[in-house]
């Protein structure tokens, strides 16, 4: 790789170069290798800096500016797309099908890419991410039966009260909308105010994400993952949420 880029250290505890040092093109490229511990990947997010890489290459870690974020009692849904919840079966859960969420989040075609940066290996770290309790999925099923299809949805790290987006997936129109407006609706009653939606995407804007500098992003994020909120599964405190509710 031609870029001029910091290599990290091989220890996963080392620090990462400062945010603010990350390149303009391509936008919040900070550093190069290392690996996806859990103990790197935990110190990347805390500070404002994420993996994203296609297989081949190595491990490339981000911190874009702007940063592109939700507030959670801002996520829209369209009057029509509302219309169509009052009347649906469909029901959310969280940290029920984790792998199969990261698996259907891989396979989801991607307009505009060839492939995906969900690797086997990113599959792998995350689902370790998910064992130890800092990584966490909602999913929307179908209905409330044990074998309810899956028909969307989402997953992303957790550290404090700050939640990070990493991707999200629809098995059924508008899958992806309701684990994300669940997610979100859910988030703000536990008093948690982002979910950090990473690099700006048209379709993300149209739910309301909205781009914030990566100065106050960061002077944002400081105090949540500071806050003493520790990892664990997410099942019963989430429990099961019909989708009807997004609605209101």
């Amino acid at each position: 790789m031609s870029l001029r880029v910091p290599r990290l250290d091989a220890d996963p505890n080392a620090p990462f170069p400062a945010a603010d040092s990350a390149l303009r093109r391509p936008d919040g490229l900070l550093a190069l290798g290392g690996d996806l511990s859990p103990a790197r990947l935990l110190n990347a997010y805390r500070h404002g800096i994420f993996p994203w890489y296609s297989e081949g290459q190595p491990i490339l870690w981000w911190s874009p500016d702007p940063r592109l974020v939700f507030r959670t009692e801002g996520v829209r849904l369209s009057s029509r797309f509302r219309r169509t919840l009052r009347a649906s079966a469909w029901v959310a859960r969280a940290d029920t099908a984790f792998a199969r969420v990261v698996e259907r989040c891989a396979a989801a075609p991607r307009r505009g890419q060839a492939g995906t940066w969900i690797t086997p290996a990113m599959q792998a770290a995350y689902l370790r991410m998910h064992q130890l309790g800092h990584a966490h999925s909602v999913e929307v099923f179908a209905g409330p039966a044990p074998d309810a299809a899956l028909v969307g949805g989402i997953y992303g790290i957790a550290i404090g009260r700050m939640f990070f987006g990493e991707s999200m997936f629809s098995d059924a129109s508008g899958g992806s909308k309701a684990a994300l407006a669940a997610l979100a609706r859910w988030l703000h009653g536990l008093g948690w105010p982002l979910v950090d939606a990473q690099v700006e995407n048209a379709h993300l804007i149209g739910l309301g994400a909205e781009r914030m500098p990566r100065e106050r992003f960061l002077a944002e994020l400081w105090p949540l993952v500071a806050a003493p909120a520790g990892p664990g599964a997410w099942t019963t405190a989430f429990g099961m949420r019909p989708v009807s509710c997004l609605s209101e």
